[in-house]
C-alpha cells in the first residue's frame, strides 16, 4: 500500500465525465489549483469501472484517492458506478463526489443512500464551476484525511 496524501502530497482523481466541455474546465481548474494532483478521466460508466478494476487498457492504472462521477453517463450510469463501487470491498474506501447538473431531490437521496461521500450540482457559470471544483481539490487534499492506496 502506498501512503495517503498529507496535505502537501499530490492525490491522484478520477474523474468520470461524457460532457467535454466539463471535463475540460475541471482540466483547468486543476490546473489553476494545483498542478500537483494528477486528473485521470473516463468518459462513461463502463469504462470507469473497468479504470476501478485494472481491466484491459487500464491494467496499470494508478488506484484514485478521490472519484468526482457524473451520474448521467452513456453505458452505465453514475448510480450503477456508485453502487458497485460502494460495495466493492476494494474501492468502497475511495471517497465519491457526485457531480452532476442533476438538482433532483431523488438523485440527491439515492446518491447518499448509495453511499456517495458528497453530492456538488455543476454551476452552469463557468467561473463558479472553476471555484466549486478548487473548493472540492482543496477540501480533499488539505482538510480531509484520505485512506491508503490499496
Amino acid at each position: 500500500m502506498t501512503a495517503p496524501a498529507d496535505g502537501n502530497s499530490p492525490i491522484e482523481v478520477l474523474l468520470v465525465e461524457d460532457d467535454p466541455g466539463d471535463v475540460l474546465m475541471t482540466r483547468e481548474a486543476f490546473e489553476e489549483h494545483k498542478l500537483r494532483n494528477r486528473l485521470n478521466v473516463v468518459s462513461d460508466g463502463a469504462e470507469a469501472l473497468a479504470y476501478l478494476r485494472r481491466e484491459g487498457e487500464y491494467a496499470d492504472a494508478q488506484m484514485p484517492d478521490l472519484i468526482l462521477l457524473d451520474l448521467n453517463l452513456p453505458r452505465r450510469d453514475g448510480r450503477e458506478v456508485l453502487k458497485e463501487i460502494k460495495k466493492d470491498e476494494q474501492l468502497c474506501r475511495i471517497p465519491v463526489v457526485v457531480l452532476t447538473t442533476s438538482q433532483a431531490d431523488e438523485d440527491i437521496l439515492r446518491s447518499y443512500q448509495l453511499h456517495a461521500n458528497a453530492y456538488v450540482t455543476k454551476p452552469v457559470d463557468f467561473e463558479r464551476f472553476i471555484t466549486v471544483v478548487r473548493q472540492i481539490d482543496e477540501f480533499f487534499v488539505s482538510v480531509v484525511k484520505l485512506p491508503p492506496r490499496g
